[in-house]
């Protein structure tokens, strides 16, 4: 009788673990709908590493709209088209490219690194690859484009310990997110892959040629930035 009454709570344990696992995300990504996230993952880590944690949350209202402009233009121009969150074509050429023995180039797109961002730790582990493709798709259906792209911009890291649009405005450029300019919110997103080899503020002539690309591109993307007015 004890065995069975051991092994009931192991399968009642089992059951309240499996429940957790699969309502627990869905339902922190609704409430991240409307209540902005207090930290990451990422934050923790990098205030643990000693980089400090500058961050202050302002509605998309209050971020020039060049700065989600040069982001989607910089990171993932196909972002206001996407259903769930995924670059199909970016994925198959990966697939492609790792079956030639290539090197796959980045597929991430702005949901995936949101879903990362907010639920996972940093790396290139395939759990973590896992978790990040299960959790993609329930920020797509569940947030509007647009949250997708205020939640993104509020905890991105844009340096070290420093992180969200009006944090980076004030570190890098003396002036609050609202008033970026279009050249300020180029060299912001061009410094994305690398926030802690980069600094938006001192741009190396790569970041400055990089930029002009983005500051092109984004006249030339049109309807794609639709979602991001």
């Amino acid at each position: 009788m004890r065995g069975a009454g051991r092994g009931g709570w192991r399968r009642w344990l089992l059951r309240a673990a499996l429940l957790l696992l699969l309502l627990g995300p869905p339902l922190l990504i609704l409430l991240f709908r409307f209540v902005p996230p207090p930290a990451t993952p990422l934050m923790l880590i990098r205030a643990v590493q000693g980089h400090g944690l500058a961050k202050d949350w302002v509605d998309y209202g209050r971020i020039d709209r060049a700065l989600p402009r040069a982001v989607i233009a910089a990171e993932d121009n196909l972002f206001c088209e996407q259903m769930l969150g995924f670059d199909f074509d970016a994925l198959r050429g990966q697939v492609a490219a790792a079956l030639e023995g290539e090197r796959p180039r980045g597929a991430s797109t702005i949901t995936m690194q949101v879903a990362k961002n907010l639920f996972l730790w940093p790396g290139r582990d395939p759990l973590r690859k896992v978790l990040e493709a299960w959790l993609t798709p329930q920020v797509a259906l569940l947030w509007p484009k647009r949250r997708v792209l205020e939640v993104y911009l509020n905890i991105v890291e844009f340096g070290p310990g420093v992180y969200g649009a009006e944090a980076a405005a004030r570190a890098f450029f003396n002036r609050p997110a609202a008033d970026l300019t279009a050249q300020q919110a180029a060299q912001l997103a061009v410094v994305l892959p690398a926030p802690l080899q980069w600094s938006a503020a001192a741009p190396t002539p790569y970041l400055r040629e990089r930029a002009a690309t983005v500051r092109r591109r984004m006249g030339q993307l049109g309807p794609l930035l639709a979602c991001a007015e």
